[in-house]
Protein backbone atom coordinates (compact mmCIF):
# COMPACT_ATOMS: atom_id res chain seq x y z
CA UNK A 1 0.00 0.00 0.00
CA UNK A 2 0.89 3.40 -0.45
CA UNK A 3 1.70 6.34 1.96
CA UNK A 4 -1.69 8.31 0.03
CA UNK A 5 -3.43 4.92 0.90
CA UNK A 6 -3.02 5.01 4.45
CA UNK A 7 -4.22 8.41 4.91
CA UNK A 8 -7.66 9.64 5.41
CA UNK A 9 -9.33 11.95 3.60
CA UNK A 10 -9.28 14.50 5.84
CA UNK A 11 -5.47 14.15 6.55
CA UNK A 12 -4.89 14.64 2.24
CA UNK A 13 -7.69 17.62 2.56
CA UNK A 14 -5.20 19.16 5.64
CA UNK A 15 -1.69 18.18 3.82
CA UNK A 16 -3.37 20.01 0.78
CA UNK A 17 -4.41 22.67 2.49
CA UNK A 18 -0.47 23.07 3.80
CA UNK A 19 0.97 22.55 0.73
CA UNK A 20 -1.08 25.68 -0.46
CA UNK A 21 -0.53 28.00 2.38
CA UNK A 22 2.98 27.01 1.88
CA UNK A 23 3.15 27.80 -1.98
CA UNK A 24 1.18 31.05 -1.13
CA UNK A 25 4.12 32.16 1.50
CA UNK A 26 6.61 31.45 -0.79
CA UNK A 27 5.10 33.55 -3.55
CA UNK A 28 4.87 36.54 -1.14
CA UNK A 29 8.37 36.07 0.51
CA UNK A 30 9.33 36.56 -3.41
CA UNK A 31 7.45 39.07 -4.37
CA UNK A 32 8.85 41.25 -1.03
CA UNK A 33 12.52 40.00 -1.87
CA UNK A 34 11.59 41.60 -5.16
CA UNK A 35 10.64 44.97 -3.19
CA UNK A 36 13.64 44.78 -1.26
CA UNK A 37 15.91 44.40 -3.98
CA UNK A 38 13.63 47.28 -6.09
CA UNK A 39 14.20 49.76 -3.17
CA UNK A 40 17.92 48.74 -2.15
CA UNK A 41 18.70 49.89 -6.13
CA UNK A 42 16.50 52.70 -6.18
CA UNK A 43 18.23 54.29 -3.05
CA UNK A 44 21.44 53.07 -5.04
CA UNK A 45 19.92 55.68 -7.68
CA UNK A 46 19.38 58.42 -5.71
CA UNK A 47 22.20 58.37 -4.28
CA UNK A 48 24.49 58.27 -7.14
CA UNK A 49 21.84 61.09 -8.29
CA UNK A 50 23.01 63.34 -5.36
CA UNK A 51 26.45 63.17 -5.34
CA UNK A 52 26.78 63.71 -9.16
CA UNK A 53 24.19 66.75 -8.76
CA UNK A 54 25.88 68.20 -5.86
CA UNK A 55 29.52 67.64 -7.70
CA UNK A 56 27.63 69.57 -10.28
CA UNK A 57 26.12 72.07 -8.16
CA UNK A 58 29.63 72.92 -7.04
CA UNK A 59 31.10 73.74 -9.74
CA UNK A 60 28.11 76.16 -10.73
CA UNK A 61 28.57 77.90 -7.69
CA UNK A 62 32.47 78.08 -8.55
CA UNK A 63 32.32 79.14 -12.02
CA UNK A 64 29.78 82.39 -10.84
CA UNK A 65 31.76 83.39 -8.21
CA UNK A 66 34.93 83.48 -10.57
CA UNK A 67 32.50 85.15 -13.53
CA UNK A 68 31.89 87.43 -10.60
CA UNK A 69 35.10 88.55 -9.39
CA UNK A 70 36.80 88.63 -12.83
CA UNK A 71 36.08 92.03 -13.25
CA UNK A 72 37.09 92.97 -10.10
CA UNK A 73 40.60 91.25 -10.47
CA UNK A 74 40.93 92.94 -14.36
CA UNK A 75 40.07 96.35 -12.45
CA UNK A 76 43.10 95.53 -9.76
CA UNK A 77 45.68 94.42 -12.71
CA UNK A 78 44.97 97.92 -14.77
CA UNK A 79 45.03 99.68 -11.15
CA UNK A 80 48.56 98.06 -10.62
CA UNK A 81 49.83 98.45 -14.15
CA UNK A 82 51.98 101.50 -14.58
CA UNK A 83 50.17 104.38 -16.84
CA UNK A 84 50.59 103.16 -20.35
CA UNK A 85 51.54 105.29 -23.42
CA UNK A 86 51.00 104.59 -26.84
CA UNK A 87 53.98 102.88 -27.15
CA UNK A 88 52.84 100.51 -24.66
CA UNK A 89 49.11 100.00 -25.76
CA UNK A 90 48.55 96.23 -26.80
CA UNK A 91 46.31 97.24 -28.97
CA UNK A 92 48.43 99.11 -31.25
CA UNK A 93 48.59 102.25 -32.70
CA UNK A 94 45.36 103.21 -34.55
CA UNK A 95 43.21 100.41 -33.63
CA UNK A 96 40.68 100.42 -31.13
CA UNK A 97 39.92 97.74 -28.58
CA UNK A 98 37.57 95.64 -29.50
CA UNK A 99 33.97 95.34 -27.17
CA UNK A 100 33.16 92.21 -25.72
CA UNK A 101 30.44 89.93 -27.18
CA UNK A 102 27.72 88.06 -26.02
CA UNK A 103 25.85 88.43 -22.61
CA UNK A 104 26.87 87.36 -19.07
CA UNK A 105 28.61 89.10 -16.09
CA UNK A 106 32.07 89.80 -18.42
CA UNK A 107 29.85 92.10 -20.77
CA UNK A 108 28.67 94.69 -17.34
CA UNK A 109 31.00 93.87 -14.72
CA UNK A 110 29.63 96.72 -12.83
CA UNK A 111 26.14 95.30 -12.75
CA UNK A 112 23.15 96.58 -13.96
CA UNK A 113 21.45 100.44 -12.94
CA UNK A 114 25.31 101.31 -11.79
CA UNK A 115 27.60 103.06 -13.52
CA UNK A 116 31.19 101.72 -14.05
CA UNK A 117 33.89 104.45 -11.82
CA UNK A 118 37.34 104.63 -12.78
CA UNK A 119 40.09 105.48 -10.56
CA UNK A 120 40.69 109.07 -10.77
CA UNK A 121 44.72 108.87 -10.61
CA UNK A 122 47.03 105.93 -10.92
CA UNK A 123 47.12 105.47 -7.55
CA UNK A 124 46.89 101.97 -5.94
CA UNK A 125 44.37 103.14 -2.98
CA UNK A 126 41.89 104.40 -6.11
CA UNK A 127 42.28 100.86 -7.76
CA UNK A 128 41.58 98.79 -4.76
CA UNK A 129 38.50 100.81 -3.76
CA UNK A 130 37.31 100.12 -7.28
CA UNK A 131 37.76 96.18 -7.17
CA UNK A 132 36.27 96.77 -3.51
CA UNK A 133 33.33 97.81 -4.70
CA UNK A 134 32.43 95.66 -7.82
CA UNK A 135 32.90 92.56 -5.84
CA UNK A 136 30.53 94.32 -3.16
CA UNK A 137 28.40 95.18 -6.02
CA UNK A 138 28.58 91.55 -7.47
CA UNK A 139 28.49 89.30 -4.48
Amino acid sequence: MSDSDSQSPEETAVEEDLDSLVADLRRERDEYLELAQRARADFENYRKRAVREGQEALVRGKTEVGEAVLPALDSLERALEPDRGPAQDPVGPGREAEEPTGSGPAEDPVGPGREAEEPTGSGLAEGLALVHRELVGAL
